[in-house]
């Protein structure tokens, strides 16, 4: 197969995404729009490869706006292997964030299922009674803590 003149059909089937996907990178930044030749786009080799970089990141947890972070880190003169890893290393934190915050919501669950008596009518159904009732403030401290993980990002 010619790799050097891609059409946008070709690439995203080389590059297992859609041509949707391509256009969406485009807008985005992540790969730019290679002039009309022919009538068409060509789009280069290159392209596919930087596609497919995309892609795997996605698939590891980063995120577009963070992909494009790792992008420009490959191509700044003075980022290091470090840097990389340093990027890496924060989505490891938030993805044990993540953890955390699935674990406290899987405890929430078990307990508000462990205190129904799974039969009986709707109107003593405790765990609609746990869900219409009023949520609690989370104490000052709590607050303090997400506003300085916010503050971070």
């Amino acid at each position: 197969m010619n790799t050097q003149h891609l059409t946008i059909g070709k690439a995203a089937a080389e590059a297992g995404v859609s041509v949707e996907t391509i256009r969406f990178y485009e807008r985005r930044g992540l790969i730019k729009q290679p002039p009309k030749g022919g009538g068409y786009r060509v789009y280069p080799a290159e392209v596919v490869a930087r596609i497919r970089f995309v892609r795997q990141a996605q698939r590891i947890g980063f995120s577009l706006r963070e992909t494009e972070e790792l992008l420009a880190l490959r191509t700044d003169p003075h980022a290091n292997c470090a840097d990389v890893r340093d990027e890496a290393r924060r989505k490891v934190a938030e993805v044990d964030e993540k953890i955390a915050e699935l674990l406290r919501v899987r405890a929430a669950l078990q307990t508000v299922i462990e205190t129904c008596p799974g039969r009986g009518e709707l109107q003593a159904c405790t765990i609609l009674e746990a869900l219409d009732a009023t949520p609690r403030e989370p104490c000052a401290g709590a607050r303090e803590q997400k506003s300085k993980k916010e503050k971070m990002r």
